[in-house]
């Protein structure tokens, strides 16, 4: 396949969120460059990388990227935590889609978005041949990173969700993310996301999401429960994992077995 080393690349993921269509992802924490590959060919809108819960990091992330480049599967990077030098190394390394973990406050959610725009509009630092502009042949790559540059921001504080409609109105935050795990931990249902009283607060949150003018995504490995999500109104659904498909896949094929 020819690919064009000289245009800034399209984010399919991005222009689908904001034309309203459900955007159904998988989740990588295997940190592995040949998992990635297989799953970046199975049809799904996008995929997340995680090196928040998982032991990647960059070197390791960037042979991810490769793995995707030639699908039209957008990779969303998680980074370990919302900090703007770590934010600037996956940027340069070509990363276009970020989810942002333990975004409390619209000024947290405002720090990770200037993270990922060059001044006037943030803090990002120029680098001139970068992965990101295809080693400096996107010529015009500066003007125009912004616009295939998407912000999702994780909402999984008690804190979180009282400032939940002012994240929401922060521009140039694409998505928000409601973390299940813990934000069920933060209201007293630990290892239990799938409890009545948490699925109906965060049915309650993506309408809120939506009502504030933005769009919620999620993660959740249970069927019945992700679309209830998007019966709700959730437009960037994770339906599963890597992990959870090779260790409930591998143990149900023993089990015909034994």
């Amino acid at each position: 396949m020819d690919l064009p080393v000289n245009q800034l690349p399209v984010n399919h993921f991005k222009r689908g969120l904001y034309a309203g269509q459900q955007q159904l992802g998988l989740w990588s924490s295997l940190a592995s460059h040949i998992t990635v590959e297989i799953l970046a060919g199975s049809g799904y809108d996008w995929l997340l990388i995680d090196t928040e819960h998982s032991p990647n990091d960059l070197p390791m992330v960037l042979c991810q990227l490769q793995a995707c480049m030639e699908h039209r599967t957008q990779p969303i990077i998680r980074p370990p935590v919302n900090d703007p030098v770590i934010i600037k190394r996956y940027l340069d390394a070509g990363v276009q889609s970020f989810l942002l973990p333990m975004v409390d406050t619209p000024e947290q959610a405002a720090s990770a978005v200037a993270a990922t725009r060059y001044p006037p509009d943030g803090i990002r630092g120029f680098a001139a041949a970068s992965r990101a502009s295809r080693f400096g042949r996107i010529k015009d790559y500066y003007a125009h990173a912004h616009e295939e540059i998407c912000v999702l921001v994780q909402i999984e504080s008690k804190l979180a969700l009282e400032n939940l409609e002012a994240i929401c109105a922060v521009p140039g935050v694409d998505g928000v993310f409601i973390g299940p795990g813990d934000l069920s931990s933060a209201i007293g249902y630990l290892g239990d996301q799938g409890n009545e009283k948490v699925v109906t607060l965060i049915e309650e949150m993506i309408g809120r999401i939506a009502r504030a003018g933005n769009r919620a995504g999620i993660l959740t490995g249970d069927e019945t429960l992700a679309r209830r999500y998007i019966a709700a109104g959730c437009q960037f659904t994770a339906i599963g994992s890597d992990s959870g498909i090779l260790a409930r896949g591998s143990e149900a094929l023993v089990k015909r077995f034994r």
